[in-house]
């Protein structure tokens, strides 16, 4: 016969006890036969409400090789040998260190499960699967206090949110309220989140003007298979992506964007033509800042687009005409997805500089104004960087590199005072 399970809702009490058997070393399988509930129950709860937490003097890089890795200096998880590490008491067994012996010591992401904490969390999910909210009006001016200026700088739910702990929600419950429209009061509604980029509708074919190039022996050894055989023989990691970026060809300005991908650092220079020799421009004062030692070490490969003002790869490539400062390569035709890093950074530029706007009347008249645009979009915590910003990233992973870009005029900015809107611009 098998045997019978109560079927009610962990309560606080019970949470206590799972909290005081992860300390004293029990499995989940003793856990669940001292609450009389399924073993799966336990998994799930610790699973559910853990909290992933790293220590001041933890592993830039949560990579199970680490530890023995020449390059750890270096070390990001874009690297090849990246093996994600696993621990058999935090991810197999029990699911959290509470109570590990090796914990004070382990300088790896660590899970620790917290009665009162996952409680909490259960009851916030029960709320969010309910109708309606329940908040109360002391918490309501709380979040929105906090929120509502943040918002209103352009920043997202997740970036206010990771900078916030003391909020108490979640990501998903923040987007909620607002699109309930809760923190009316402060003047925030679901029309304040950042948007995705429209799109341009796309044109019929006898629309379409075809223009092609009379010499294209600049491609010669340069297209994108070109790019991925010298990247698997070389295992070149330090990649930079470029582009331009406008709203209006026949009188700019023209921004020649840069995306060092193992960083997920963007940088960019104002130009008031876009040809080839403007971007050839770009690039000489990319190496001045840089300095050619730190130049060929970080932008060791340019991938750009096949658009007219790159077709001058020689002069990109080449101080000398015996020696190379960087390799170019080109994407294939309409296909932006090959710089993807890139392209998604340009969408974050256009929260600040809109297309079908002027963006002498924004106010991007100088390189001074387009470095404080880049500081704030460089700040700006991302989920793909684990909640760090690239600048962070860059002055742990390459403080010289960082402190070049520094004394340019990029700069760090406080949290709180990130703005992403138009108005960033405004004297």
């Amino acid at each position: 016969m098998s045997k019978q399970y109560n079927g009610k809702h962990l309560t606080l009490d019970e949470r206590m006890v799972i909290q005081n058997c992860i300390y004293g070393g029990m499995s989940k399988t003793e856990i669940a036969k001292k609450l009389n509930k399924h073993k799966s129950t336990i998994g799930k709860e610790i699973r559910f409400y853990r909290t992933f937490y790293t220590t001041v003097n933890s592993y830039p890089v949560d990579c199970a090789k680490f530890q023995t890795c020449p390059d750890k200096s270096t070390c990001t998880k874009l690297c090849e040998k990246y093996e994600n590490f696993t621990c058999k008491r935090r991810d197999i067994s029990v699911g959290a260190c509470n109570g590990c012996v090796k914990s004070p010591h382990c300088r790896f992401p660590k899970a620790t499960y917290n009665a009162i904490n996952a409680d909490r969390l259960y009851k916030q999910k029960l709320i969010d699967t309910r109708k309606g909210f329940n908040l109360t009006d002391e918490e309501i001016n709380f979040i929105g206090n906090i929120i509502a200026p943040l918002l209103l700088k352009g920043q997202s739910p997740y970036q206010i949110r990771l900078n916030h702990p003391e909020l108490g929600i979640c990501e998903k419950s923040l987007y909620n309220y607002i699109e309930a429209g809760i923190f009316k009061d402060f003047g925030i509604d679901r029309f304040v989140l950042r948007r995705q980029v429209s799109r341009k509708k796309t044109r019929k074919k006898s629309e379409i003007k075809l223009k092609k190039r009379q010499d294209r022996s600049y491609l010669i050894g340069r297209k994108y298979d070109d790019y991925l055989n010298y990247i698997n023989q070389t295992g070149e990691t330090n990649i930079v992506q470029m582009d331009t970026v406008y709203n209006d060809g026949s009188t700019g300005p023209f921004i020649q964007t840069f995306k060092f991908v193992r960083f997920g650092f963007m940088f960019a220079i104002l130009h008031k033509e876009k040809n080839a020799l403007e971007m050839n421009k770009g690039i000489a004062l990319l190496s001045r800042i840089l300095g050619p030692v730190l130049f060929k070490k970080y932008v060791a490969v340019i991938l750009p687009d096949r658009g007219s003002e790159f077709i001058r790869a020689h002069e990109l490539e080449k101080i000398r005409p015996a020696e190379y400062r960087t390799r170019v390569f080109y994407c294939d035709p309409m296909q932006s997805c090959q710089k993807a890093s890139l392209e998604n950074n340009h969408i974050e530029l256009r929260y600040i500089l809109p297309k079908h706007k002027d963006l002498y009347e924004l106010g991007l008249n100088l390189q001074d104004d387009l470095n404080l645009v880049i500081s704030h979009i460089n700040s700006a915590p991302k989920e793909k960087l684990d909640g760090k910003s690239p600048i962070e990233l860059l002055k742990f992973l390459a403080p010289n590199l960082a402190d070049r870009f520094f004394k340019f005029g990029i700069k760090e900015i406080n949290k709180d005072e990130i703005t992403l809107l138009p108005s960033l611009l405004k004297k």
